[in-house]
């Protein structure tokens, strides 16, 4: 835009339900013009919100009559909001494949692998035109949790919500190195170009480190990846809402059963050890294969998240956390009580005859013989004979584990936990 023997460019944002000016009829604030044309300006106390848009003009010197100014360019369905990163493998890509209706909602955007951010729809992590090329899958994409959970959000928060998806599928926790790891540095490579700024992170990862070698230390591991990114983002007290690892219908079941049930507990634990992590569980959510969620499975695990983000983050109330063992013990020489935490209505097995408990001691696994849900949050087990030393109890251990506790009401599955000694005090 030239400067057409004088005068100024002029710019204000409207909104693009009713095209009225932010600032007040008419709006338009003076750019500062170089005198080869290029201008450039800065409008300031632009509120949380959206969506607006971006109008400009040329007012020629002399002239008059503002409203007839020469045109200039525009940009549509600008908002001012929060931006998401997501991290981690296939379940955060998103592989449901059963049709399922999720549509588009105005101020819930996406940044695209091509580098624009675009109206958000599935599937998120579209590779086509990419500008980074570390994220790219090799299958195509279905529905993931992390559509529903910003338009959970947008909804709640009253302004817009953008994700900048950059996980894949098989990936392991030590590609997301925040120094050594490509796809942790083609997603700050992404999370700079969608701007710079963002309000946290949703991790979906662990079924690859759930294996031997990789599953006995992946609670230390992970708590540093998550304190590299931090620094490497800028963001010392950047949020990470986390989901423990769901099921897994192997062809051979049962051989990394310990492992699975690892990393479960190393996901718990995160969450007690760094205040700036949150949990929700998966276990409970149908698959659409042998590993992946499904449709609907994703968007109940989006709101999760997103009653997570809004308790966890943003204040407000939420009742998001899900039961979660507060104590452990021996309850006679055949007995153990359990207490759960974060019991909203009252906790009970809703599938007859299902096993979720398995304690163990020196001399191996101990049968249940009955489990007695009672005082809302508490639960016992006869088991079938005499414990030895150094007992421990274990929920949704394995691959595929039986049907966890629920918080009735909420329909809210019990955190899978593993190994944890049967004492008076342990939390």
């Amino acid at each position: 835009m030239g400067l057409l023997g004088g005068g100024s460019v002029e710019a204000r944002l409207v909104r693009v339900e009713s095209g009225a000016p932010l600032a007040g009829a008419p709006g338009w604030h003076p750019m500062e013009t170089r005198p080869d044309g290029i201008w450039h300006g800065v409008l300031e106390g632009v509120p949380a919100g959206g969506l607006y848009r971006l109008e400009t003009r040329f007012n020629p010197k002399g002239n008059k009559l503002g409203e007839w100014a020469l045109r200039g360019d525009m940009r549509h369905f600008l908002g001012v909001g929060d931006v998401w990163l997501i991290a981690g493998q296939s379940n955060a890509s998103g592989y449901g494949r059963k049709p399922y209706r999720e549509a588009p909602t105005l101020g819930v955007h996406v940044f695209r692998a091509k580098g624009a951010w675009e109206l958000a729809a599935h599937p998120l992590h579209d590779a086509t035109g990419t500008d980074f090329p570390a994220s790219r899958e090799t299958y195509n994409n279905g529905h993931s949790p992390f559509l529903r959970f910003a338009t959970d959000l947008q909804s709640r928060l009253g302004y817009p919500i953008g994700l900048v998806p950059g996980a894949l599928g098989g990936s392991p926790l030590e590609a997301w190195h925040p120094e050594r790891g490509p796809l942790f540095r083609n997603l700050a490579a992404m999370a700079r170009a969608a701007g710079g700024k963002v309000k946290g992170m949703l991790w979906y990862q662990g079924e690859t480190d759930a294996s031997p070698g990789t599953a006995g230390d992946y609670l230390e591991r992970f708590l540093a990846s998550a304190e590299g990114w931090r620094r490497e983002l800028g963001h010392p007290d950047l949020p990470i809402l986390t989901v423990q690892i769901g099921r897994y219908r192997s062809e051979r079941p049962g051989e990394e059963d310990r492992e699975w049930a690892e990393v479960r507990e190393a996901q718990r634990q995160a969450a007690h050890r760094d205040g700036r992590i949150a949990v929700v569980p998966a276990l409970d959510l149908p698959l659409d294969d042998t590993i992946h969620l499904g449709s609907e499975g994703n968007a109940t695990l989006g709101a999760r998240l997103a009653d997570c983000a809004l308790g966890f983050v943003y204040g407000q109330a939420s009742s998001w956390r899900a039961p979660d063992l507060a104590e452990a013990v021996s309850d006679g020489p055949d007995g153990v009580r359990m207490r759960f935490a974060h019991v909203a209505s009252r906790l009970d097995s809703l599938v007859p005859g299902a096993r979720p408990f398995r304690v163990a001691d020196a001399d191996g696994v101990i049968p249940v013989e009955k489990a007695v849900y009672f005082h809302r949050d508490s639960v016992r087990l006869q088991l079938n004979r005499p414990m030895g030393k150094n007992a421990v109890i274990s929920c949704g251990y394995g691959e595929d584990p039986d049907a966890l506790p629920m918080d009735v009401e909420r329909q809210m599955p019990a955190l899978a936990f593993h190994g944890v000694p049967l004492g008076p005090e342990h939390v």
